[in-house]
């Protein structure tokens, strides 16, 4: 899932692998958006889903993320989901409804869009992306080509990930 429009074409790429059901996504949450306040419209996230099978929900949540993405609030609503974790496990799908209603978003199209599957490909295609390049947990984020887990602690991937991109952002510069 990418938010970017044409203006931002040139800014530098940042992958986040991610899963909507996932406590380490919501703990990386802060790192994301200390990240997109530090570089704005020069670092563009894109989220990439990588639904794992431990966790029921998440194939769903990351399909409700893409119909969110088409009715125009792709990072608020993944957001939203992030922050209510033990909601999404306890309630399942009921839930996504709610957070995109609570978010103005149309319900009735995400309880379609759940139903029909018209997002499954998107959210396969993110996963096969994921393996091939040896994702396996969340969240994963790539910058630059390197492959940074998160899985298994946040612990100075932030300062990482503003390293790699500072180098990269002067490259461009020069």
């Amino acid at each position: 899932m990418s938010d970017s429009t044409p203006a931002r074409t040139e800014a530098l790429v940042l992958d986040v692998w991610c899963e909507l059901q996932c406590p380490d996504c919501r703990t990386a949450l802060d790192d994301v958006r200390a990240l997109r306040a530090r570089y704005g419209d020069r670092l563009e996230l894109r989220l990439r889903h990588f639904p794992l099978e431990k966790h029921k929900h998440a194939f769903a949540a990351a399909q409700a993320a893409e119909e969110a993405l088409e009715q125009g609030k792709g990072w608020p609503y993944v957001e939203a989901v992030l922050e209510r974790v033990a909601e999404l496990d306890r309630q399942g799908e009921p839930f996504l409804i709610e957070v995109a209603r609570e978010l103005g978003l149309d319900a009735e199209e995400f309880d379609t869009a759940l139903i029909d599957g018209r997002h499954i490909l998107a959210v396969d295609a993110d996963q096969a992306e994921g393996k091939a390049i040896g994702v396996t947990g969340t969240p994963t984020y790539v910058i630059g080509g390197e492959r940074l887990d998160g899985g298994k602690s946040q612990e100075g991937l932030r300062g990482r990930i503003e390293e790699i991109a500072d180098r990269l952002l002067a490259d461009r510069e020069v």
